[in-house]
């Protein structure tokens, strides 16, 4: 009996017109991919992928979380969509029609995910843009996903014959209905032990950890359960900006690769980590954009940065994600200093991250009314995004598989995330995935408050070249 998480619920609470959970993907194929044969893979495929098909089932009332059930005949004409751009079929073609689909709510009725095969893109090239709910799956459970599609040689390897495992059927709604009435009963104890376990944390939540004290109450918290000293964590709270605010209901989308050898070769210039590089070209890229929109402000951005939990040893089903923030120093104006900066936070949050994980995002849904938590989730989000954004921009970089994939027989040439923006992480995300020797960035903005999403993707390969520049000044 598959049930939604606390956190898994969240995603799907906080939606609005304006605030989307889609996460996705933008693959660019060397080669014209044939939507029967994509529909032949998934039929063969989909019994061994769990979260493409399952849709959800409601409990009454909404006094507990959604339950998973598992859907036995998908529609794949339904989630399998296919379309076409116009000549020339250039990138900002493409970046434009995937900004109208990622911006589109998935249909709740159905499993939460769609495919779209986009014809039409010059060179001999198409696109394929994959997008499922937050709710189903983080970023390791979608990388997951697309594993499952793709392929290590351009022939597939013969179809599996194992029996895949099944769903057992969730209750029916009047043991639904007794559950959540116990878990509402349990819900003040769960609370009580949420704020127990919090005070040793309380430096790592946004909006909490700018109240004055509230690191020496953290750090005397820790001592005195004998965890010994944390490394302190930046406190700032963010700064003003253009991607500040209530978001509309519109995106922009854009997209660039740089040269991963490149990165690692500044890397090993200065010491640092690849991580290290990425975090310092998005705070140059930042920089540029305010200088040209309105200043550059006097102290560093706050950038959410997501960690996945299994990577700490965490199982468990469902999303299993924190976020810490960082300082990402646009302020600096010397490339070299930017990284050094950048380093310094980034080495805190880690020793941070190792000793103990920050779970209170999940902590604190579980310790929320699930009969509340939709109307909690809106309210907090509307209050929070327009008083007071505890984040500016989030920034993220998965690792990925350094050799050529392919589906069904085209190459994958290219794969950029294509990920979220919220009121209260701001209205810029920059998530980066390296695949076989480059680093494919998406960029995803809010239209009204970065019109140009191009712009800032420009600004991501000036600032790799500011640190190559610096690079080859160095004494060899």
């Amino acid at each position: 009996m598959p049930q939604l998480t606390a956190l898994d619920a969240q995603f799907l609470h906080f939606e609005t017109a304006t605030n989307i959970a889609n996460i996705a993907g933008l693959a660019v194929l060397d080669g014209d991919l044939n939507r029967a044969d994509l529909q032949a893979l998934l039929e063969q495929r989909l019994p061994y992928v769990p979260a493409l098909r399952r849709r959800l089932a409601t409990v009454p009332l909404g006094l507990d979380h959604p339950y998973w059930r598992q859907e036995d005949d998908l529609d794949l004409d339904y989630h399998v969509r296919e379309i076409g751009l116009p000549p020339p079929g250039d990138d900002r073609q493409l970046a434009d029609q995937v900004s109208r689909l990622h911006a589109r709510r998935l249909d709740r009725g159905r499993p939460l995910w769609e495919i779209y095969l986009i014809h039409g893109l010059a060179g001999g090239r198409m696109g394929l843009y994959t997008k499922i709910h937050h709710a189903a799956v983080d970023g390791i459970g979608g990388a997951d996903v697309l594993a499952a599609l793709l392929d290590i040689t351009p022939e597939p390897p013969p179809p599996l014959h194992a029996e895949p495992e099944r769903d057992s059927s969730p209750p029916g709604p009047a043991w639904m209905l007794a559950r959540g009435l116990a878990r509402l009963a349990g819900n003040p104890a769960h609370a009580v032990r949420f704020a127990a376990r919090a005070i040793p944390h309380l430096d790592e939540i946004p909006v909490v950890s700018w109240i004055p004290g509230t690191g020496f109450v953290s750090g005397l918290a820790r001592r005195l359960a004998g965890s010994g000293r944390a490394p302190d964590l930046p406190t700032l709270p963010a700064p003003k900006t253009p991607f500040s605010g209530p978001l509309s209901a519109h995106r922009r989308f854009a997209f660039v690769s740089l040269p991963l050898e490149e990165i690692k070769q500044v890397r090993k210039a200065f010491g640092v980590t690849v991580n290290d590089v990425v975090m310092a070209v998005c705070a140059g890229a930042l920089r540029t954009w305010l200088a040209a929109h309105g200043g550059v402000p006097r102290q560093p951005l706050v950038a959410g940065v997501p960690f996945s939990l299994r990577a700490a040893g965490v199982e468990g089903p469902g999303n299993q994600v924190a976020i810490m923030t960082a300082p990402l120093a646009v302020h600096v104006a010397d490339p070299v200093a930017r990284l050094q900066h950048v380093r310094h936070a980034m080495h805190r949050i880690k020793d941070r991250f190792s000793l103990a994980p920050a779970r209170w995002l999940r902590e604190f849904s579980e310790s929320m009314p699930a009969a509340l938590m939709g109307l909690a989730s809106r309210s907090a989000f509307g209050l929070v995004g327009q008083a007071a954004p505890p984040i500016n921009v989030i920034v993220s970089n998965v690792p990925g598989p350094q050799l050529p994939l392919y589906v069904c027989g085209a190459r994958l040439l290219t794969h950029y995330p294509v990920s979220v923006i919220t009121e209260v992480s701001g209205g810029v995300n920059i998530t980066a995935f390296s695949y076989d020797g480059s680093l494919d960035i998406g960029v995803v903005t809010d239209r009204e408050m970065v019109p140009d999403a191009w712009e800032l993707a420009g600004y991501l390969r000036e600032a790799l070249d500011e640190l190559r520049n610096a690079e080859a000044g160095l004494p060899q």
